[in-house]
């Protein structure tokens, strides 16, 4: 069975964004390509720990695998040497990514103390969209009494279109929290 946020695309967001946006074709309709949760870990390399308890619980949020990130360059100030392992990630796609980002807009921006919507202004040139949630404590499936130490995870929605306004033209169709003004 599909996921609930991709036949809502399939069947209403598609023709909603065709006609508002005038396109000729329902190939020239943005979609989701994947979503990347990317958690950047400064003391990885010297507590072990902390890197596998966020491996365990970047996997239990996005019901994927995480797999490991390594610094690409030395950096002396903070200690790092190439190689050294500084964080982890998840790439979302297909039902498991429409499945997350159901949970994320209904569930879990919603439990984020004194929210008040996303900012309108984290797109790139390329359509595609950044954002920060500050403690992983607000998704649900992270039990609180376990956690090692609080952290924030970086998201990314990566579209395939080429505007901005196209971009949040399809996120607002998805339903996501955009503050207003």
């Amino acid at each position: 069975m599909a996921a609930r946020l991709r036949e809502t695309y399939n069947n209403t967001i598609k023709s909603n964004l065709k006609n508002k946006l005038n396109f000729k074709s329902m190939m020239q309709v943005p979609r989701l390509e994947k979503i990347v949760l990317n958690v950047g870990i400064g003391d990885a390399h010297s507590n072990a720990n902390a890197l596998n308890s966020t491996l365990e619980e970047l996997t239990l949020i996005t019901g994927q695998k995480a797999v490991k990130t390594l610094a690409k360059k030395p950096i002396s100030n903070f200690k790092i040497r190439e190689g050294y392992e500084v964080g982890c990630r998840v790439t979302l796609r297909g039902d498991i990514m429409y499945e997350f980002l159901d949970r994320l807009i209904n569930i879990t921006l919603p439990r984020v103390r004194d929210f008040r919507g996303l900012s309108p202004k984290s797109f790139d040139n390329f359509g595609n969209y950044n954002f920060s949630v500050m403690e992983q404590i607000v998704f649900p499936e992270v039990d609180f009494d376990k956690v090692e130490k609080i952290h924030g995870i970086n998201i990314t929605l990566v579209t395939n279109s080429k505007k901005r306004e196209e971009a949040k033209a399809l996120l607002d169709e998805f339903g996501m929290p955009f503050r207003q003004g």
